[in-house]
Order: C-alpha cells, then structure tokens, then sequence
C-alpha cells in the first residue's frame, strides 16, 4: 500500500458491495484486490455468512469492499439473516458490483439476482452499478461479446468489466473504475487496516473454511465455528484459542472429528499453522467438537456467533 500524500484534500472514499450468487467469486476478488485473506473461500455454496469488510488504501484514497453471502433463497433463519447482510450492503453501497460466473448457463438464479438488484434501486437510487463477468480465463472467447450484450439489455448496470479474480485479469482496470466512481472525502477507517474483522472471528471462520475443505458435501450448511476463550500469553507471545466446531447431529460429529481423531487433527493443523501466518504469532489451537440441534433455526446461537463483528 502507497502511503497517504500531505495533501488529502482531494482524496476519496468509497464503499462498494459486492453481490453475486454462491460461488460467483466474491471472496476471491475481495482477497485478489486487498492482496490479504480476510474472506474465506471454498468450492462449497454459502461459505460466506456474514458481511466481510475488506479495506483497500491508496494515493488516490480509500475504498471499503463489502463481501456479502451468496444470493439465494433462504430456508431457515440463518439464511435469512444472511440475506439481510445482503440487503443492508446493497442500501448503503456507493457501487453494487453484481459477480457473475461467466461459464456457467444464466438460469432463474441470475433472474432472481437482476430482480433483487432492481428492487434496491428503488432504495438506492444513486449507486452505481457493474457488472463483473468474472472467470473469464475459463471462458470460450466468442461467448465473452453475447454475455455482455445480454446484461446490458437489462438497462440496470453502468458498467460492464469482464475479469478474472483468480488470474488478477482486469482487476487494475476494475479498481481504477472503483476510484473513478467515489467520492471525494477522508478515510472512514484507519489507513493502516485492511479489515475491520476481530482476529477472533477470522480464527473462527479459518476453522470453518478447513471443516468445508476436508467433510463431505453433507456438512457445508450443518457446521459452525465459535470461538470459547481467546488467550494472550505477554511472555511467551503465543495466542492460545479454544474453539468448537458445531454439528446437528452425532453422525455428522463423527465425520469432522474422524478416525482416532485425525480429521478435527488435520482441520486444527492447518488452522493453526495460517492464523500463525496472519497473526505473527506462536498460536495454540484447542478444538472440540459438539453437537447442537436445529442451530439454523436459533436465533440467540446465531447472534452469539455473530456478536464479534458488532453487527
């Protein structure tokens, strides 16, 4: 990151959301642009559950990037307080950046992204709003041009950017266009952070992404991660963290915590050894596993796990 010129009178802020369907690549952008993982990412729908703020600092100012939940139709009341992360994004954004997988056939889960889109406009009436036709190193080039017409019939979006979050294609361009459309006025974060995520959170979420990575596809929407204890040892500089991984039913404990324990061992392992990386610590990671039944449906465990965030 550039530091901060003497002169910040003409600098600008900006808050952009991006939204998109599971599995569009929104964490991915999130992580590309900031150059730091602050959202989880996992081939599994839903993996984002809350609103993650990533910050991006520059010369030219400060852009916050609001990662949203996957747009879906929610089923229980952990879906929907996602959905609501969605909608509260969505009202306060300067830019609505749509994600789009440019492979994948457009279908009624697109139509219901467009629809929620134009709703908001009605709420938002000033943002502006792109189109980020991402994955396009995966995609056929003759099927690049009839995408972006398809999209600009909709008459909702003003810009159309065709990226790769993985590859970094277009992404100095697409920030470019981010800058282009703040405003002028100061910083609303500290210019030294790049996250408004408590380490504690990210520590829970670091947890869930390797649970996604490792069970089968039967666990992604049926796990949950909280943090217990969180210690900081000033002589020895090492972070103890005690954590449970949640399940609804005693079947699916079995999976994550595995043969003589060597799954719950391989998921703390390789937790540990990224929250060392991030946090530039020693850190001890104590994982338990439990079970609680129906926790999609509990509005107070919800709000547990979410109360880290302020939110």
């Amino acid at each position: 990151m550039s530091d901060a010129p003497r002169d910040a009178s003409h600098r600008k802020f900006g808050v952009i959301a991006f939204v998109g369907r599971p599995n569009a690549g929104k964490s991915t952008l999130l992580n590309r642009i900031l150059g730091q993982k602050v959202s989880i990412v996992s081939a599994k729908p839903q993996t984002t559950r809350n609103r993650i703020v990533g910050i991006l600092n520059d010369e030219r100012g400060q852009l916050a990037f609001l990662d949203t939940p996957g747009v879906h139709r929610p089923l229980h009341k952990l879906n929907v307080r996602m959905m609501d992360h969605v909608r509260s994004s969505l009202s306060e954004a300067d830019v609505i950046a749509l994600l789009v997988d440019a492979t994948e056939p457009f279908g009624k889960g697109d139509q219901y992204v467009i629809e929620l889109i134009r709703e908001e406009r009605e709420r938002n009436p000033d943002a502006k709003r792109f189109v980020l036709l991402n994955k396009i190193d995966l995609l056929k080039k003759h099927k690049l041009l009839p995408l972006m017409q398809q999209y600009a019939g909709f008459g909702l979006f003003d810009e159309i950017v065709p990226i790769s979050a993985g590859k970094g294609e277009g992404l100095d361009t697409l920030v470019d266009l981010f800058f282009a459309n703040a405003k002028e006025g100061p910083a609303l974060y500290p210019t030294e952070d790049y996250t408004t995520q408590p380490e504690r959170f990210l520590a829970a979420e670091l947890v869930r992404e390797k649970v996604l990575q490792h069970t089968s596809d039967e666990l992604p929407y049926t796990t949950a991660v909280a943090v217990e204890r969180w210690e900081e040892e000033e002589d020895s500089e090492r972070i103890n963290i005690f954590a449970t991984v949640y399940v609804e039913r005693d079947s699916q404990k079995g999976i994550v915590v595995g043969k003589q324990g060597a799954m719950i061992k391989r998921i703390g392992s390789e937790a540990r050894a990224e929250l060392e990386a991030i946090l530039g610590a020693k850190v001890y990671l104590d994982l338990h596993v439990a079970v609680h039944e129906g926790w999609r449906e509990d509005t107070r465990f919800l709000g547990e796990l979410e109360y880290p965030l302020g939110e």
